[in-house]
């Protein structure tokens, strides 16, 4: 099945999970606020050829860690694929209570493990097909460390992360006062403050496109796709109007 299919079915389901939501829990109760369904969408212009399908990078089954409530993996699950959603209680929206209503309200097989990723870990089970890496980069602590074990699990990844093409504050200089700090070109990471970006104490991390690519390589990936979205000229890791998010599909030299 072709990517392009698979994006317009995650529409399609994202009305059912919306259904699901609201009959399984208050109006009030703090479901993850982000949609998730988008990142088909994003996959429908990153993948090439073959990698258009996506099923078949699958193999035997599929990760998703960082999961939130669940939407990627009960969607997919509905393709076929065998799921693990892979998060942790303490730093995910409302502590998996949200993957664990809609679990049972969609009577999915899908299985809920609790894994701490800032700390030496290990996956539910020893070998996947595909990793979903989505948006978890940059609030991880040792970012080196879970690519590194991820690495050793999967055969291929899709991994988003926030990026950077410059630091959020400028150098002053006389004479030419204040002027902007490029970092895209050197491989770097910036370590934001707790309360820098989105006031969200558990971003850490934020890549250059050049640092990312070097993190990949060294932590035992090779490059199959690669593109960003969002502000692609002045990114920087702090203020929402310079976001920008790299998007690659990933397999692993362990493979």
């Amino acid at each position: 099945m072709d990517i392009a299919e698979i994006a317009k079915r995650a529409q399609q389901f994202k009305a059912v999970f919306l259904q699901h939501q609201a009959a399984a829990a208050p109006r009030e109760f703090p479901w993850y606020p982000y949609d998730s369904a988008a990142a088909f969408g994003v996959f429908d212009r990153l993948l090439k050829g073959p990698h258009r399908r996506l099923l078949e990078l699958a193999g035997d089954g599929v990760a998703d860690v960082g999961g939130a409530d669940g939407f990627v993996s009960l969607f997919l699950e509905t393709l076929g694929c065998k799921m693990d959603l892979v998060d942790y209680g303490p730093t995910n929206f409302n502590g998996l209570r949200g993957a664990r209503l809609l679990k049972d309200a969609f009577r999915s097989a899908i299985e809920i493990h609790e894994v701490d990723l800032d700390q030496q870990f290990s996956l539910p089970r020893s070998r996947y097909g595909l990793v979903l890496f989505l948006g978890i980069l940059y609030h991880l602590k040792n970012p080196y460390y879970a690519l590194e074990a991820l690495a050793r699990a999967s055969r291929y990844c899709l991994l988003s992360t926030r990026v950077a093409r410059f630091a959020p504050q400028g150098v002053v200089l006389p004479l030419l006062g204040r002027i902007p700090t490029r970092i895209e070109d050197l491989p770097v990471a910036y370590l934001v403050d707790p309360d820098e970006t989105n006031n969200d104490s558990t971003n850490y991390w934020i890549f250059s496109v050049t640092g990312l690519r070097r993190l990949i390589a060294r932590a035992g990936w090779e490059i199959l796709e690669f593109m960003t979205t969002g502000d692609t000229r002045k990114s920087d890791p702090a203020s929402q109007e310079h976001d920008e998010r790299a998007f690659c599909l990933l397999e692993s030299r362990h493979a």
